[in-house]
């Protein structure tokens, strides 16, 4: 996980701000994101879009005049924070540039932290318990990642934090699960020589939900 300081890469506030609890407010502004907004609506406007790396100096090289270095930062760096972006990078949207192109994936380290803390921040307004939910979202970040289950737990496992490594865990159990579920079924439609809308009604289960789970079954055997 990077650990870049602001001045750097103020994409980085991203995982800070979920290992930091949010302590700085998702509320705070700053007068230069206003602007900010009016040069680049695609990446500031309404639906923030995650910055590419280095797009702390692409936006001083590109506005040299009009901005001061220590306010960028502190735009940067409050926006990064905010629920909004964050809700972008847990999505795993792409990394876009000053052009609005995309240039690159979120890290899983950077998709994941933003998880957490997005669904912490939802949790203190809802009475809700939202764990189930952020564990599928866990499982389909995992599964997206490319990466092997144990590589995953690994690469997001924390230092101090153990009911996110508790939910880790049991997102990835879940997930699991679900896939030798998936893949018995397959197995089962492969032999039985019947079409889905046979074999679902065989097994007593909606068309829909046999097609759902045997789509997630061949998927996960193309990433074999």
């Amino acid at each position: 996980m990077t650990n870049e300081t602001p001045a750097t890469d103020p994409t980085s506030q991203t995982s800070q701000a979920a290992q930091t609890g949010g302590k700085t407010a998702a509320r705070r502004t700053h007068p230069l994101l206003a602007q900010l907004a009016q040069w680049h609506p695609g990446l500031f406007g309404q639906t923030p879009q995650p910055l590419k790396r280095g797009i702390y100096d692409d936006l001083l090289a590109l506005h040299a005049a009009e901005l001061k270095a220590e306010e960028l930062g502190q735009a940067l760096a409050i926006h990064t924070r905010s629920t909004r972006y964050l809700n972008a990078v847990a999505q795993g949207l792409p990394r876009r540039d000053l052009q609005g192109q995309a240039v690159e994936a979120p890290a899983p380290e950077h998709i994941y932290q933003a998880l957490l803390e997005v669904f912490r921040r939802r949790q203190q307004r809802s009475a809700e318990d939202l764990g189930p939910k952020l564990r599928r979202r866990i499982a389909q970040a995992w599964q997206a990642s490319g990466l092997t289950r144990d590589d995953y737990a690994q690469a997001m496992h924390s230092k101090k934090n153990e009911q996110a490594n508790a939910m880790l865990q049991a997102a990835l159990e879940e997930a699991a699960a679900q896939m030798a579920k998936d893949e018995a079924l397959l197995r089962a439609f492969e032999a039985s020589a019947q079409s889905e809308t046979d074999f679902a009604q065989m097994y007593g289960l909606h068309p829909r939900e046999a097609a759902r789970a045997l789509a997630r079954a061949r998927q996960q055997r193309s990433r074999v």
